[in-house]
């Protein structure tokens, strides 16, 4: 970092901005399907959340990896704020 003359000011180069930062790990989530039983983690891209206007109609969905079944089960306010928070895409339901 250089001072600009006189103004008290510090310079600061892209690459001092980011010295030190580490890289950001990818999130995943736990999950399990009703069907086979499986335990495993998925990537926020492997997911799909969709928000209703009640909690009925809030949930989150995903295909199983190891039977390929479509498993849709309900997402909370906490559930709703992980999965956001996280990455996972977002859908916004309607309703007349």
């Amino acid at each position: 970092m250089s001072e600009w003359a006189g103004s008290g000011v510090r310079e600061m180069t892209v690459a001092s901005a980011f010295a030190g930062m580490r890289s950001v790990a990818p999130v995943v989530f736990k999950a399990g399907c009703p069907d086979c039983r499986g335990r495993f983690e998925l990537a926020a891209g492997a997911l799909r959340l969709a928000i209703g206007a009640s909690s009925r109609t809030t949930f989150y969905s995903f295909t199983c990896p190891e039977c390929g079944a479509s498993v849709r089960k309900p997402a909370g306010e906490r559930i709703v704020e992980l999965l956001t928070g996280g990455g996972v895409s977002t859908l916004r339901l309607h309703t007349p």
